[in-house]
């Protein structure tokens, strides 16, 4: 198996977040980091792979922290659609806890429905919530980010290896 873990990292948006045992598991079998982050003290694991990140009690400050590291080669998870846009554009995977994917081809149409549901509940339409998380979500959840990393991995390694040495002498 290919080391990524010098540069893939998962980061969490934990406030939230369902899966959190899960992203520890599957972290903890590719040996890759994992930045859990939330507003304010959260529990983790005592491992050396996993961060906890305090990132301050401010509107979106834990939001803003994830966005401002994740980048090409990262893993970000988060039911958070404006925080999943941002992390898209740079270049980050970004899955949800159910396990959908947000890509560059789907972030523009989910981030229009999402405002396009805030706009109607605060003109005070009744949109109901969201669906309650299934052990099916929990699996899908679990099977595309095992597909995300490996993906990551095979990029990775299709990438050339800079040389070091000058065949020149």
């Amino acid at each position: 198996m290919t080391d990524i873990s010098s540069t893939t990292r998962i980061y969490v948006d934990a406030d939230a977040c369902p899966v959190k045992d899960e992203i520890y598991r599957v972290a903890s079998r590719h040996s890759l980091p994992v930045s859990v982050v939330a507003g304010n003290f959260i529990r983790v694991p005592q491992d050396p792979l996993i961060e906890r990140v305090a990132a301050g009690s401010g509107m979106d400050a834990a939001d803003d922290w994830i966005a401002e590291r994740a980048g090409a080669g990262d893993i970000v998870v988060t039911a958070d659609i404006p925080l999943a846009s941002r992390c898209v554009k740079a270049g980050a995977d970004v899955i949800a806890p159910n396990g959908k994917p947000f890509t560059e081809e789907s972030i523009g149409m989910t981030l229009a429905v999402r405002n396009l549901m805030t706009d109607l509940r605060s003109s005070g339409e009744i949109t109901g919530g969201p669906k309650s998380y299934s052990p099916r979500d929990r699996s899908t959840f679990l099977s595309t980010l095992d597909q995300t990393i490996r993906r990551i991995q095979r990029r990775r390694a299709a990438q050339p290896v800079p040389s070091h040495s000058s065949s020149q002498g």
